[in-house]
């Protein structure tokens, strides 16, 4: 399966733009966790502009990953965003027990995988 990914020249027309942006997976947390306590990571998909959610065209599921482990997921059906456009928006917790390099993947049913970039988290 193909990966797609955030990547835009500098010459990128702001249709292209729009289209990778809404398709997008992008990973907010802090920089550093405590070893053993809870830690927020807010999985986003899209950031300027929204993704649909029609019958044939919605983001299926989002994904963090710490390395090649798969942390957690969550799924959505068509229609979970009342069928209007929206940044899909994923609250994971987790607790850590050692330094993370995090990923999110998103699945858009129409336009496939989609794989942020990576966040190092520094656990003391």
């Amino acid at each position: 399966m193909k990966i797609n990914r955030y990547v835009l020249s500098d010459d990128a027309k702001e249709a292209k733009k729009d289209y990778i942006d809404r398709h997008s997976a992008f990973v907010h947390c802090d920089a550093k966790a405590e070893k053993g306590k809870k830690f927020k990571v807010k999985v986003q998909v899209g950031d300027e502009y929204m993704h649909p959610d029609v019958p044939d065209h919605y983001i299926a599921w989002v994904q963090i990953w710490n390395g090649e482990k798969m942390l957690a997921q969550t799924t959505f059906i068509e229609g979970a965003f009342a069928n209007e456009p929206a940044n899909v928006e994923v609250d994971f917790y987790i607790v850590p027990t050692k330094n993370m390099k995090l990923t999110a993947m998103a699945f858009c049913s129409k336009h496939g995988l989609w794989q942020s970039d990576e966040v190092a988290v520094e656990v003391n």
